[in-house]
């Protein structure tokens, strides 16, 4: 990891709103690796979960995102829904930071677990996640969410939750 880019005060960490939905969706459509979404879901997360959605911005310039909420049915577990940073920004630990300020939160004081879906094949995000929970010194369970099969069309690999957790021994 570089660490002079991970200490770069020019990355802004903030919550996302609806004026960053538009860049959300480009950086998305630009990744070439995660699942895009409709415009109108990253103005709808930006807008109507704010608490629980972030952005880095690096000279002005969104460079990555975190979308998330608290399950309804779980309120004490925040759903990572997308993390995503711009390709000439990875590696810089800003995945990490965004997901350590998103924790930080007041929105977030109940929550004791962090989940994720993530593929068999996606090596960086299993890594964020599986770092994160040494990081704050407690488990990555890893267990089957959606087979292949529930997807359409035949490109699209099972996914896998990562739940992390409990967070209250690290805070």
């Amino acid at each position: 990891m570089n660490t002079a880019a991970r200490e770069d005060t020019r990355v802004t960490i903030r919550k996302a709103s609806a004026k960053d939905g538009a860049a959300m969706w480009r950086l998305v459509a630009e990744s070439r690796v995660l699942d895009p979404n409709s415009p109108y879901a990253y103005l709808m997360a930006g807008n109507y979960f704010s608490e629980t959605c972030v952005v880095a911005e690096w000279e002005e310039q969104l460079i990555g995102f975190v979308t998330a909420f608290c399950l309804p049915d779980e309120p004490d577990t925040l759903f990572v829904w997308q993390i995503g940073v711009s390709e000439g920004h990875r590696g810089q630990g800003i995945g990490s930071s965004m997901l350590r300020e998103l924790l930080a939160r007041d929105a977030c004081r109940h929550v004791r677990y962090l989940e994720a879906t993530v593929t068999s094949s996606n090596e960086p995000s299993k890594a964020l996640f599986r770092r994160l929970a040494a990081e704050m010194g407690t488990a990555c369970e890893v267990k089957p969410c959606f087979p292949a099969s529930l997807f359409p069309g035949q490109d699209h690999e099972a996914e896998w939750t990562y739940r992390i957790g409990p967070l209250h021994k690290a805070r």
